[in-house]
């Protein structure tokens, strides 16, 4: 007589190994994600910045302080002071068919991170229905005997399950998990992007217009110019020669007014590609520098503030942890891999009798596969880890030139605030000079031909001078998109 253990013994040895393969098997899909250390400190540029920028009594001149406690999810954009550009940049996020295929892409990785998280978490079941006819022929056995004709109907479902004893399918839905977050900062990054190259051209824009009305002005003096040299070369007090001179330099100054006014149409047509229309279908606000204001503050952050904040920082991120999780599915591959299977169904000879009580049919399969020569499975494990070590090479990449364009910002923020200063009292000088002639013209001690030097001399100036002040304006918001601000506001 046997014991009554006895018979289950074989049973307990069976869940035992398995038990032991399981745990032997937790730790083979490789370590656990870790982010990625930051450049060493020593190859940082430093962030640091004076407590304000310097300050100039003229338009867009106003001293602008350093802030550590400015709100950053805020969207920057509005800080520029112009509704118009508000309204551009909010019909432009909706519009914008660059979003809308960033859009798709977030969704497409989406729903593949979903279908495969359904696929390996819960078991796969099918269903099948046959229907086939038969014969046998006893004479080909050697039996004697006429040969049989029948039909042989089956319906079944079928359950399978694949037991994730490596840890592959955890890190596969690791890898889709990381890259559905790449999709989703690279579409924060797209907005921001769409946000700043609208305000970078409205800005480029408003510039145009100033510039192309201060150049229109010294093209007038220069015609008056020369107007004044064919009459003295009339009168023989000048040479031909000087007229020329005149006569070359208006011409180049309208040719500069004719470039202009073409960069206006074409970022008047930036503008519309940006907002999503079609260009010259619909009239666009025309930017104009007084529809503008100076941030009030501007933004000081620490590298490791800005590696949470930069959305490009976060994308590369994600695919280091893509690359790490892809490389311990290498991993698990070397591993063993259990599967359950198990169908019920019924045959029966006749559709009728297909689901009698005599019919059924049933299977439990339980398959346990361990690789033992599969020259390609180190090949793969290597090259997983070289995917890997790639892209944590490219996220130090990303992170030095990020910080490399915050540091560009921070000094051409205050560069930009010393040069107005600069080019203000250029200007002040200008005009002080161009109003003493006026009162020696007025004296009879100049001429009129002086005169219309020193107004030349003056307009000239007053070109640099709008053109340092929309540089201020621009690089102003060129920092706020260099410190990732407004991404999460833009999600």
């Amino acid at each position: 007589m046997h014991h009554p253990l006895s018979h289950s013994l074989p049973h307990r040895h069976t869940a035992l190994a398995l038990l032991l393969t399981a745990l032997l098997a937790g730790c083979a899909a490789g370590t656990d994600y870790q982010a990625p250390s930051l450049p060493d400190q020593g190859a940082l540029p430093t962030l640091a910045a004076p407590v304000q920028t310097g300050a100039a009594d003229a338009a867009f001149g106003a001293a602008q302080p350093w802030r550590t406690d400015i709100d950053l999810e805020a969207p920057w954009w509005q800080q520029l002071g112009s509704p118009a550009l508000d309204a551009l940049t909010t019909e432009a996020l909706q519009a914008s068919p660059t979003l809308a295929a960033a859009q798709a892409q977030l969704r497409q990785a989406q729903e593949l991170q979903g279908a495969q998280e359904r696929a390996t978490q819960l078991p796969r079941v099918d269903l099948g229905v046959g229907s086939g006819r038969q014969h046998i022929s006893p004479s080909a056995q050697g039996l004697p005997g006429d040969g049989r004709t029948f039909s042989l109907h089956s319906a079944s479902v079928g359950v399978q399950y694949q037991i994730d004893l490596s840890g592959g399918n955890r890190r596969a839905l690791e890898t889709l998990a990381a890259r559905t977050d790449y999709r989703r900062y690279q579409l924060a990054g797209a907005r921001l992007d769409l946000a700043a190259r609208l305000a970078s051209t409205a800005i480029t824009q408003a510039r145009i217009a100033a510039q192309a009305e201060a150049l229109e002005a010294i093209a007038r003096n220069q015609e008056a110019q020369s107007t004044l040299a064919r009459e003295r070369v009339r009168l023989g007090q000048a040479m031909p020669a000087d007229e020329h001179a005149l006569q070359a330099a208006l011409e180049q100054t309208r040719a500069s007014i004719l470039l202009l006014h073409k960069q206006a149409v074409q970022s008047g047509h930036l503008l519309a590609v940006l907002a999503g229309r079609t260009p010259g279908a619909a009239p666009l606000p025309a930017f104009t520098l007084r529809d503008f204001t100076l941030p009030a503050a501007l933004p000081q952050v620490l590298p490791s503030e800005l590696v949470r904040q930069r959305p490009d920082i976060q994308a590369a991120e994600a695919l280091v942890q893509a690359a790490s999780a892809d490389h311990g599915v290498a991993v698990a591959r070397m591993y063993p891999q259990l599967r359950l299977s198990a169908s019920l169904g019924s045959q029966a000879l006749t559709t009728g009798a297909l689901f009698g009580g005599g019919s059924a049919v049933w299977g439990l399969i339980a398959q346990l596969t361990q690789p033992l020569f599969d020259p390609a499975l180190p090949a793969q494990q290597r090259a997983a880890l070289a995917a890997l070590d790639a892209a944590a090479a490219q996220y130090q990449v990303v992170v030095l030139d990020a910080l490399r364009s915050v540091a560009d910002a921070l000094r051409a923020a205050e560069a930009d605030a010393q040069v107005l200063g600069a080019l203000v009292r250029a200007d002040a000088a200008a005009q002080a000079s161009l109003q003493t002639t006026q009162q020696q013209l007025n004296l009879g001690a100049a001429s009129y031909l002086q005169w219309l030097v020193a107004e030349q001399q003056a307009l000239q100036m007053r070109s640099s001078l709008v053109a340092a002040q929309a540089q201020r304006l621009a690089d102003s918001a060129a920092l706020f998109q260099a410190v990732g601000a407004g991404w999460r506001d833009a999600m």
